[in-house]
């Protein structure tokens, strides 16, 4: 069945989520995720896009986009293409690295751009993996917050003109309303994947070798090992870092498997 053409946005505005195929990481270190970073500057500023705000998980990538000069698709084609010939240089691996295309919803309203801004922020906290917005350095939320933060190119002035004319009532304002217990969903709300504990990540992969210990994996013949692999790669709420630690091998065989 041949693919539905993505229906445009009147505003130009999209919320995009793009996820690793099998929800693999595509992130694994600080490395990667400067390099997308520094892809996505570089996109900005041929395309013209606007970046309203933007999240960078260990498995999946929320953007807040305005379309301007170039057709979106293209300009992350050009993000994608970039990425993945870095991540494949860095790992020798090959393949696809994203689950198909990337997911996007349009944004029309006011209203609806500040929840899927609040949405975006809150990826890290719903996961569990900080406890407030601002701790999460890979998001655009130290920049909204005026705080440290690793990129320069966020364009915010217009989201936090909605608050105030008064940029220091304006972040008051927004900070208020970016904290605020909720239960948005937007785009695919599965994202928010819980990270077990080490102890917690053990016992299920205990589970799933259904009697074969655990120090006894790294010694199997590859495809069979491989095959264990690609299932505890499948247990959720356990990172591959955190599967290569519990099973002693290395990280780049639990990428490759």
């Amino acid at each position: 069945m041949p693919r539905r053409a993505r229906e445009k946005s009147k505003s130009g505005i999209y919320h995009i989520m793009w996820r690793g195929a099998n929800r693999q990481e595509i992130f694994h270190d600080d490395e990667d995720r400067i390099r997308y970073i520094d892809i996505l500057e570089r996109v900005k500023k041929k395309s013209q896009l606007k970046v309203y705000a933007w999240c960078l998980m260990s498995n999946h990538v929320h953007l807040l986009l305005k379309e301007e000069d170039e057709e979106l698709s293209t300009a992350m084609k050009r993000v994608a293409v970039s990425y993945v010939r870095y991540y494949n240089w860095k790992y020798r691996t090959t393949g696809h690295l994203y689950q198909d295309r990337f997911k996007s919803e349009n944004v029309e309203t006011e209203q609806y751009l500040r929840t899927v801004v609040r949405y975006i922020h809150q990826n890290p906290v719903k996961a569990r993996i900080v406890q407030s917005v601002e701790q999460w350095r890979w998001s655009s939320c130290q920049a909204y917050y005026e705080q440290q933060s690793s990129t320069n190119f966020l364009d915010k002035e217009m989201i936090l003109k909605m608050y105030s004319t008064n940029m220091a009532v304006a972040i008051e304002k927004f900070r208020d309303f970016n904290e605020q217990q909720n239960n948005d969903q937007c785009l695919d709300d599965d994202v928010y994947r819980i990270r077990l504990s080490d102890d917690e990540a053990r016992l299920a992969i205990k589970k799933l070798l259904c009697g074969i210990e655990i120090t006894h994996v790294k010694s199997l013949p590859r495809i069979e090992r491989n095959s264990l692999l690609q299932k505890v790669k499948g247990i959720e709420g356990v990172s591959q870092r955190q599967a290569a630690r519990i099973l002693g091998v290395s990280a780049n065989l639990i990428f490759k498997a």
